[in-house]
């Protein structure tokens, strides 16, 4: 199978390709802002598109899209692209299909709250490790009681539950305090008002709709549009590392194959490991080492390398560095980081390069035969065929409508869950207090009686159970009685406290 062709070496004169056969290796693109990295990107996912690779990424600032539209073409691009050696080079679209966690500007994503699950939910809503055990308190409980929890609202209910029930609840599965479960419901209003309410619930994502292949055996870049939701940095990261584990646990085991199943480009990586708790970080760690058997390729995009913590930095096989500014003490750490990652190169000053690149040029190392390293080659990167820069909505509405998705996942669904179904037995109880007693017996004074007629079974009823304003026979002849063994029984008392007639 052909290589994917990055670019061409400055140094060297030699084509600087990525080998498919190690494209689930994993890779990095860093860079400063404004070096280009997007454009590589696009040229990356261009890449594994054409030899029938499926591709999902982020586009952080709107201009990834631009996979989506037929490039302008003109003679500069034209006159690089021959220089670097790309065959029959012309302005071309890929094939996309774009998606929305909040459905604006493309298909909704969804999941259920059962699949997201405590722990990666718990890190969405920003909750301690106390406020984070009662959520697996209710998540438990939701299993043990046949409860789905698909939506928000059935989340709100299966709370609810806990607290009306708190103390039989903390017998049986650990203490929960009232304050934690005020705190979880604080951050769930916190999310709804964040636009988070329409990402769980149905129709969830299938992930056989991010792995397709069109009619011409290309593989369909999926663009998830993230300018507003990478405002929200914990729920764009823990999304994207939700599905990266719905692939993990999902796909089946493949080893090596001549290409990857799928490419998944995880741009602004360090959100990804910002304030994650070693736990969690232990987790992604198993996640990407354990991913590339599955055919999943992971490649991150951040500005600097140490972005990416070390124990997963070692895992990525396909390396490109584009410039790094060393005006901060930082960026001279980052700059000696990134020299210090690629396999030298005799001709070649990494550090002092890492400082000179121009835009578009970047330093680059792959995996070539026998999964070994390159040496490290600057090179001028290929341009994209497609438009480098945003699209407009009627060209995004276009691309819209011949979705291979079609509408299934615009409507969302709302089957019987936890919500509906806690509601239901509590409006049945509610209908049973408020119910009428059964016909012919009514109450009075404790004991059932007739129901009250009119004429001579009235009259009866009365003189016997009496009316409300006087007593009846029986009530009367009952307390008389009453009467007569209470005076007795006080008389014997006093009788044998004071003395009484000795005999």
């Amino acid at each position: 199978m052909d290589p994917i062709l990055l670019g061409k070496g400055i140094t060297d004169d030699i084509p600087v390709t990525l080998l498919p056969k190690y494209g689930n290796r994993h890779g990095l693109v860093a860079g400063a802002t404004g070096t280009g990295k997007t454009v590589t990107l696009m040229t990356l996912a261009e890449g594994f598109s054409r030899i029938g690779v499926p591709v999902f990424m982020a586009d952080v600032k709107g201009d990834v899209a631009g996979l989506a539209v037929a490039g302008q073409g003109g003679d500069a691009l034209a006159q690089r692209a021959a220089e670097i050696g790309v065959a029959g080079y012309a302005p071309e679209a890929s094939p996309v299909v774009f998606w929305d966690l909040y459905g604006k500007l493309g298909h909704p994503v969804r999941t259920t709250v059962s699949e997201m699950g405590p722990t990666l939910l718990g890190r969405i809503l920003e909750l301690n490790d106390t406020q984070s055990g009662v959520l697996d308190i209710v998540f438990k409980l939701a299993d043990d009681r046949g409860l789905l929890l698909l939506d928000l609202d059935d989340l709100r209910a299966l709370l609810a539950l806990v607290v009306e029930e708190r103390k039989s609840v903390s017998t049986e599965y650990g203490l929960v305090s009232a304050q934690s479960v005020a705190a979880i419901q604080r951050a769930l209003l916190r999310l709804s008002q964040n636009g988070g309410e329409g990402f769980f619930g149905e129709p969830a994502l299938e992930l056989a709709d991010l792995m397709r292949v069109n009619h011409d055996g290309r593989g369909v870049i999926g663009i998830l549009a993230a300018d507003q939701l990478v405002l929200k940095p914990r729920l764009y990261a823990t999304f994207l590392l939700w599905l990266l584990s719905e692939l993990f646990e999902n796909l089946p085991e493949v080893g090596d194959l001549d290409k990857p199943k799928l490419a998944f480009i995880f741009d602004e990586a360090h959100l990804l490991f910002d304030d994650a708790p070693a736990a969690l970080q232990q987790r992604i760690e198993q996640v990407v080492r354990l991913i590339r058997s599955k055919g999943v390729g992971v490649y991150f995009c951040s500005q600097f390398p140490d972005d990416v913590p070390d124990n997963i930095l070692g895992q990525l096989g396909n390396r490109v560095q584009h410039a790094l500014r060393a005006y901060t003490p930082r960026d001279q750490k980052a700059v000696r980081t990134a020299a210090e990652t690629f396999v030298p190169n005799p001709k070649l000053d990494v550090a002092a390069t890492l400082s000179k690149l121009g835009t578009g040029e970047a330093l680059v190392s792959t995996l070539q035969d026998k999964g070994v390293p390159s040496p490290v080659q600057q090179t001028k990167v290929a341009p994209p065929r497609c438009r480098m820069g945003a699209i407009s909505e009627t060209e995004r509405s276009q691309v819209r409508a011949g979705s291979p998705v079609g509408t299934r996942y615009d409507q969302a669904v709302d089957r019987e869950s936890a919500a509906e179904k806690l509601a239901g037995r509590a409006q049945a109880a509610a209908d049973a207090a408020e119910a009428p007693p059964a016909r012919g017996t009514g109450t009075r004074g404790g004991r059932a009686q007739p129901q009250e007629e009119g004429g001579i079974g009235k009259t009866v009823s009365d003189v016997l159970f009496g009316n409300g304003r006087r007593q009846g026979v029986i009530e009367a002849s009952s307390k008389q009685a009453a009467r007569t063994i209470t005076n007795q029984i006080v008389r014997g008392i006093l009788g044998g406290l004071f003395g009484g007639k000795k005999r």
